[in-house]
């Protein structure tokens, strides 16, 4: 034995084991699980609002808080022509297969072609990169991954104020720093144009911009085309990089050329950019998970490259998207008879949604409201951003039970030709 060392006996080795063994179960006994020091989280606010609605015994009940369309009974819309795609379906016999990573050929070929129109420069060279997604929601996270590990400036975002609830969470969660400019003035429940152009000058070079390219949730409120001819060319000055979300494309107005105007206006302009796409509101897809993300690119060269990257993120997030939704996706837009279909509905659902804006409105003026209320049609979508203040909307659900979020959202797709006289009452009593 060396000089120096220590002998190490058999009762010491049991000693230490005992001693070794003994804290350890002393620390398991002081924690009682793994997640102990897991907090309770809180409750998502618009499933809080059906939920409360549900246990409403009230009969004149009214749910202005869920995002997704409803038809003039206040029940869920399947669209005539997915009930057709999804025939014709079942009679081709399809297998259950795995999609490719980067998803359905045809459905990223035709999500592409909707966007931007067949005829495009950037899709007749080559230019786009174009992933099917999991809807939009999945659609942003792949792009938001994609940006932070990718992106050559800053990994600073921009979103609007207010935006979708659910951008801020998708984009932390991808390591992207989520920051703000203005958009929506409360005052007029219209677009803050100046304060958005003068944040945009501020925001510092190579940022990321989110936009929404049209029907703004949740305010509802678009820039006009010669806003987005403005903006487009100041993002384009001042080097930032505009990623655009598309969720409501021919939902918006009941044209799909005008509901996509700010993405193409922005191409035209040189602008190269991001653009995530859902089928979620315009054909009805809610639960089927169908939507594209792309990346427009310099030359082909360049678009591979990123598809290459986009597939490898692709594959420890989720392997492969869904195959149903975009079968369905690909019967209607590849099929001519079924387009025009599809095109019919869609226009259908948004002129429902004008129309019973232009009721609220013609039923509040009508019982003597001292409010402007030209907001309610000046904005476009499925929502409506009503200038409510929080303690209007708790009185609303409290004497009225009319549910909707405290920010005074209301879908306009709750809103029915049995309930608009209702709702536009208790909107008077409570703002008169």
């Amino acid at each position: 034995m060396a000089q120096g060392s220590k002998l190490v006996t058999c009762s010491s080795v049991r000693n230490l084991f005992k001693n070794n063994y003994n804290v350890t179960a002393h620390t398991v006994r002081l924690s009682s699980s793994w997640w102990s020091d897991v907090k309770m989280g809180p409750p998502d606010p618009i499933l809080g609002i059906t939920e409360a609605f549900k246990k409403d015994q009230n009969p004149k009940k009214v749910n202005v808080g869920v995002g997704a369309y409803r038809d003039d009974d206040g029940k869920p819309y399947v669209l005539p022509s997915v009930r057709k795609a999804e025939d014709h379906i079942r009679c081709k016999e399809m297998d259950k297969e795995y999609a490719p990573i980067s998803g359905n050929a045809d459905f990223c070929k035709h999500s592409i072609n909707l966007a931007l129109g067949e005829c495009h420069e950037v899709i007749k060279n080559g230019l786009n990169a174009t992933v099917q997604g999991i809807s939009g929601t999945g659609s942003l996270c792949v792009g938001a991954n994609f940006l932070s590990h990718f992106f050559p400036g800053c990994k600073d975002i921009y979103v609007p104020t207010p935006t979708w609830g659910n951008h801020r969470p998708v984009f932390t969660l991808a390591n992207l720093s989520v920051k703000t400019y203005r958009y929506f003035d409360p005052d007029t429940c219209g677009l803050d144009f100046k304060g958005l152009l003068d944040d945009l000058n501020k925001i510092p070079e190579t940022s990321i911009v989110l936009l929404h390219a049209c029907a703004h949730n949740p305010t509802g409120v678009d820039p006009k085309p010669e806003q987005w001819k403005e903006l487009s060319a100041l993002i384009k000055k001042r080097n930032l990089f505009p990623f655009f979300d598309m969720a409501y494309q021919g939902f918006a107005s009941g044209s799909i050329e005008k509901d996509s105007l700010a993405v193409t206006t922005f191409l035209a302009d040189g602008n190269k950019i991001a653009l995530a796409q859902s089928y979620a509101k315009n054909m009805g897809l809610y639960g089927e998970r169908a939507g594209a993300f792309t990346i427009v690119a310099n030359s082909k060269d360049e678009a591979d490259r990123v598809l290459s990257q986009l597939k490898i993120l692709i594959r420890p997030m989720y392997s492969n998207p869904p195959i149903y939704g975009a079968r369905i996706v690909n019967e209607i837009l590849g099929n001519s008879e079924l387009r025009e279909e599809w095109l019919r509905d869609v226009k259908g659902m948004a002129d429902r949604i004008i129309s019973i804006r232009q009721t609220l409105k013609d039923n509040l003026k009508k019982l003597g409201s001292s409010v402007d209320w030209s907001h309610i049609t000046d904005q476009i979508g499925m929502f409506c951003y009503t200038g409510l203040k929080p303690n209007q909307v708790e009185k609303l659900t409290k004497d009225y039970s009319i549910y909707l979020t405290k920010d005074g959202r209301i879908s306009m797709a709750g809103v029915t030709t049995k309930n608009v006289e209702y709702l536009a009452q208790a909107m008077h009593d409570v703002t008169k």
